[in-house]
């Protein structure tokens, strides 16, 4: 190769060189401010909610069986009029339904005659009694003038020892008649017993309502017939009041240590998704069940339902407010997770790397009911960015309470970099299933992040 090639070809190189200098710097000068991505630190509110999902029951519910057997002939009415049928209001003792009582009449007039022909028995004893009674009075006088003469010329023996024993027979029969009153009066008794049970059964084939309340399910037709045997068929579910309500949660073993009576509960129900109901624990159940290797327990929510809209067996999405932070500093869970993928520039170094190792520590979040630990917030300046140690409180999995000496509201914080199609001017894509939160915590409205909710 000549000495001018040689020449040709190190001066191409070190242009090339220059070029990519002067690149840099000029992509550093001005392109650096749009390679992060930033977010404001805002002030607000923040809960920290347990999510779970339970159902709507009413609150007390009365099931309504036949205690006879039989077939169902009719159906009652309502205050309106109306056959008794699902949501039908009823008052205490407004008749559901009728079955055939003929055979249960029957049994009542059967009855009726056999405590007749007991009270007859009872009396023919009571006047046998004063037949027995009078016998032995007349034997007492017998024998009271025979112990008087005694033995004697006046009285034999013979007739002596008849007098004394006609006394103590006539005696023994009035004990015999006064039994044989106990035994009748008893039959009386039972026949009375026979035939109170007898109207019973015949008043069990009318189908009344013990509580004032909605009829939830009718669970027979006319025509169908019940056989009451070990278990009363069930024949109505009758909610005692609708006003009042419970949410049944099945709520994790992990969560249910921060379950609490009078705890504050939010939830929604598909019907109404726009909509928000309140509610409070009422008690946590002890009855723990298994499914699939997971330990869960039932929550009862109660709740106030004096509109009407909820209806029973609603799915609810329940969320139990475990804590709240108000007017507390609030960041991006992005942000705190964020670190710089290459050492900082300049006099940033060498703070770079050893923040870096502490934000690497810093997991992804899931909803904590309670954290507090150091953590790292990235702060843009010029082309680079400086790490500022906080202090991380509590977090609702997309944000996160956050304090410190150098923290303020409505410092812009880094949450992540730009790619290069980005920064030379082109929009971005945003995907739009990424996952959103709801629950966002209220603040104010920040430049490009928009109004939390």
């Amino acid at each position: 190769m000549t000495r001018t090639l040689r020449i040709i070809v190190i001066l191409i190189v070190l242009a090339a060189a220059m070029g990519a200098v002067l690149y840099a710097t000029s992509s550093r000068q001005n392109g650096a401010e749009a390679r992060f991505r930033t977010a404001q630190v805002t002030k607000g509110d923040l809960q920290i909610t347990i999510s779970a999902t339970g159902t709507v029951q009413p609150e007390e519910l009365v099931d309504v069986g036949a205690q006879v057997a039989g077939k169902i002939v009719s159906f009652g009415k309502d205050d309106s009029g109306k056959v008794i049928d699902y949501g039908s209001s009823v008052e205490v003792g407004t008749v559901l339904a009728r079955i055939d009582d003929e055979l249960f009449a029957a049994d009542v007039a059967q009855a009726e005659a056999q405590l007749a022909q007991a009270r007859a028995g009872l009396e023919r004893t009571e006047a046998d009694l004063l037949q027995l009674q009078a016998r032995l009075d007349q034997a007492t006088r017998d024998w009271s003038r025979a112990r008087k003469l005694g033995p004697s010329e006046a009285l034999s023996q013979s007739a002596y020892d008849a007098a004394l024993s006609a006394y103590e027979v006539a005696r023994a029969n009035v004990t015999v008649g006064r039994a044989a009153i106990v035994q009748s009066s008893s039959g009386v008794a039972q026949a009375e017993a026979s035939l109170r049970k007898a109207r019973q059964n015949l008043a069990y084939c009318t189908i009344k309502s013990p509580v004032k309340g909605v009829i939830i399910d009718r669970r027979v037709n006319i025509g169908q017939t019940v056989v009451a045997s070990l278990n009363a068929p069930s024949l109505f579910l009758i909610a005692k009041d609708l006003r009042r309500l419970q949410v049944w949660v099945a709520v994790n073993e992990a969560d249910i240590g921060n379950i609490h009576p009078d705890q504050r509960v939010v939830f929604t129900v598909d019907a109404f998704p726009e909509e928000t109901f309140e509610g409070t624990v009422g008690k946590v159940r002890l009855n723990a069940t298994l499914t699939q290797n997971v330990v869960s327990y039932i929550v009862e929510v109660n709740t106030d339902n004096a509109s009407g809209r909820l209806l029973p067996y609603l799915t609810a999405n329940t969320r139990f407010i475990a804590e709240e932070r108000h007017d507390v500093l609030l960041v991006p869970n992005a942000a705190l997770r964020w670190t710089p993928q290459s050492p900082g520039r300049g006099g940033e170094r060498q703070a770079g790397a050893g923040a870096r190792s502490m934000a690497q520590s810093v997991k992804p979040e899931v909803p904590a009911l309670e954290s507090s630990s150091l953590a790292t917030l990235w702060i843009p300046r010029g082309g680079d960015a400086r790490p500022v140690k906080v202090r991380r409180g509590a977090s609702d999995g997309l944000w996160s309470e956050v304090s410190g000496e150098e923290i303020r509201e409505g410092m812009e914080v880094v949450i992540g970099e730009q790619l290069a199609e980005d920064r030379s001017g082109s929009s971005s894509i945003v995907n739009p299933f990424a996952p959103q939160n709801p629950w966002r915590p209220r603040t104010a409205s920040r430049p490009g992040e928009g109004q939390a909710r």
